[in-house]
């Protein structure tokens, strides 16, 4: 059984920064891609960073890019997802999905993702 378990959600003030982790079990193969997805209240979830097993492959939303940062540790099947310089707009509910190959072109989708965690909170207010 495929299980996602994320950490690391918080209540920040603006500016500060966090370190989400999420850790992948029972996965039956080893390239699997790792993303962050996110839902605001009343908004759609959308795509943050994605990362590829070997870590060749990274993406990131417009929103965060050059604040995000994802990484991974393959050997212990575990991603992370470092935010920095955080604003109100990048609270939501931050969750992790995995599946089987990176798709390059299709990175950012939620369908194409197997497997997801049950998500954790990010609070971003002074």
């Amino acid at each position: 059984q495929v299980q996602l378990v994320e950490s690391g959600g918080g209540l920040v003030q603006p500016g500060e920064s966090l370190r989400l982790s999420c850790a992948v079990s029972g996965h039956p193969h080893s390239n699997i891609a790792m993303a962050w997805f996110r839902q605001a209240p009343g908004k759609e979830r959308e795509f943050v960073a994605a990362i590829n097993w070997s870590a060749v492959f990274r993406n990131y939303a417009d929103s965060v890019k050059g604040r995000f940062t994802i990484s991974r540790d393959s050997a212990k099947n575990t991603a992370y997802l470092e935010m920095n310089n955080l604003g109100p707009e990048d609270t939501a509910d931050y969750y992790c999905a995995v599946r089987t190959g990176y798709s390059v072109t299709y990175y950012y989708r939620a369908a194409l993702y197997d497997y997801w965690g049950q998500g954790t909170q990010v609070t971003v207010a002074s």
